[in-house]
């Protein structure tokens, strides 16, 4: 009976200790949720922006440039326009992705009509 009580209550103090343990695995500076993480996808956006090619179809543009970070779709002048938002920039250390920090490839009627701010804006 003594060996239980004591076991019991060395259960018990470990208990005790160990649950103001806290484990923190990486540094949330580093990884894909960390610096590293969004300054690789906006070098390999950057550089997937320069491979695009006027004429090309929105199979071709997402197969280079991957999911996009931003979408928008809509019919204009009975044309269908896809617009494609990819993140180039960061503006703001929030870990948020907005479409300010995207760089947009614009696709009309399944081709690749430009990209940049200038192109969105004269759809």
């Amino acid at each position: 009976m003594k060996t239980n009580l004591i076991g019991l209550a060395f259960i018990s103090i470990a208990s005790l200790s160990l649950s103001g343990c806290v484990l923190n695995i990486g540094d949330g500076e580093s990884g894909w949720n960390g610096q590293d993480g969004w300054e690789t996808k906006q070098n390999v956006n950057r550089a997937n922006l320069a491979k695009l090619a006027l004429g090309m179809n929105q199979d071709q543009v997402n197969v280079l440039m991957g999911k996009a970070d931003f979408y928008e779709a809509y019919i204009e002048n009975e044309k269908e326009v896809h617009v494609l938002f990819y993140r180039t920039q960061r503006n703001s250390g929030d870990g948020k992705i907005t479409k300010d920090e995207c760089t947009p490839v614009v696709i009309s009627n399944n081709s690749l009509v430009g990209w940049g701010e200038k192109a969105y804006l004269t759809i």
